[in-house]
This record gives structure tokens, C-alpha cells and sequence, in this order.
């Protein structure tokens, strides 16, 4: 008799033990998990891109409007507006009103017959929801917020009455905020639109 049916030799399976099985599946499960926070960041910030493009716009818009303004020693309605020498009522200046940082009373961005009409006037405006000059809403832009900032500061030699520093602001929906900084010489101080 044989002993061969008792001393066969063995044939070793083939395949992955229960422990490397559940081992795949906790990494595999974390990794998923990871590429799902990833894609889920870059698919909420997706859209802002195209929000800090529309408030760069608009801060762009509104310091172009500002820095387009004359910068004058009088409010441009003034008398003396086209012939004051300094920035003072009295001899060699203003009639009645200086101009200075905030806007001259009676005039907002919005009015037809009182606008604002010289840079220092824009000093502390403030808009929420973006409005055309009309003050009509644009659509879309309801979100979005713009504050303006304007002091006096020498710079370049120049004394600091006769540079303003002017900080536009604009908040989009849901996202950081955006400064443009420009600054305004008074290179024609007697020159009113």
C-alpha cells in the first residue's frame, strides 16, 4: 500500500486573505474620500474667478469715474471756482465753499442737477448693490458692494494738499474684497467742467 493519497503535496491557493481585503478597502475608502474634499473646494470656488473679474470691473469703473473729476481749490459751482489761488474763502480764493473730502452738501452720485463734480466729493460713498449713474440697479451686480476712500498724503515731493490717495473697494458675493488704489494730483486747480 501507498501512502501517497496521505502525503499528496498540498497546492497553495490563490488569492488575497479576509485582512488584506478590508485593508484595500480602508485605503481605497480614504483616498476616495480625499479626491472628494479636493473636487468638492474647486467646485464651490469655481465661480470665483468670474466674481473677482466683476468686482475688478466694477472697482475699476468707479475709480475711473472719480479720477476723471476735477480736483479743484472751490467746489466747482463756486464763484471763484475758475480764479482761486488757494484753497480758503477770502481774498485770492473761494466765494463761499472749499472744496474738500466728502461731498459738497446737496450733491450725491446720483442727482441730475447736483452730481458730484470733483474728486474730494466721492470721500466716504458707499454703494450696496451696484447702480449706474442713474442710480438704477444692474442686474446681476445686486450682490456686490463699493465703499470709496479719499485722503490727502504727500507723496513723490508733492505736499499732501495736492494729492489724494482714493481707495475703491468692492466686495462680490461670498468672496474676498478687492482694492484699487489711484491717486489724483491737483495739476489745474481752477479748471471746473
Amino acid at each position: 500500500m501507498s501512502n501517497d493519497c496521505f502525503h499528496s503535496p498540498r497546492t497553495r491557493q490563490a488569492g488575497l486573505t479576509l485582512v488584506e481585503v478590508i485593508m484595500f478597502l480602508i485605503i481605497l475608502s480614504v483616498g476616495v474620500a480625499g479626491l472628494m474634499g479636493v473636487m468638492n473646494t474647486m467646485l464651490k470656488s469655481s465661480a470665483d474667478p468670474m466674481l473677482r473679474k466683476q468686482a475688478l470691473a466694477i472697482a475699476e469703473s468707479l475709480l475711473e469715474e472719480i479720477e476723471l473729476q476735477p480736483f479743484t481749490y472751490c467746489d466747482p459751482d463756486d464763484a471763484n471756482a475758475a480764479t482761486a489761488t488757494v484753497a480758503a474763502v477770502g481774498a485770492n480764493g473761494c466765494a463761499t465753499t472749499v472744496q474738500g473730502i466728502g461731498p459738497t452738501a446737496g450733491e450725491t452720485r446720483y442727482s441730475e442737477t447736483d452730481r458730484f463734480d470733483n474728486v474730494g466729493d466721492y470721500g466716504g460713498f458707499k454703494m450696496t448693490g451696484i447702480n449706474d449713474l442713474t442710480n438704477t440697479p444692474i442686474g446681476r451686480l445686486g450682490g456686490y458692494n463699493a465703499e470709496v476712500k479719499i485722503e490727502a498724503v504727500a507723496t513723490g515731493g508733492v505736499a499732501a494738499d495736492d494729492v489724494l490717495r482714493i481707495d475703491v473697494t468692492v466686495t462680490p458675493p461670498g468672496s474676498d474684497a478687492i482694492t484699487l488704489t489711484g491717486y489724483r494730483f491737483r495739476y489745474a486747480p481752477r479748471i471746473a467742467p
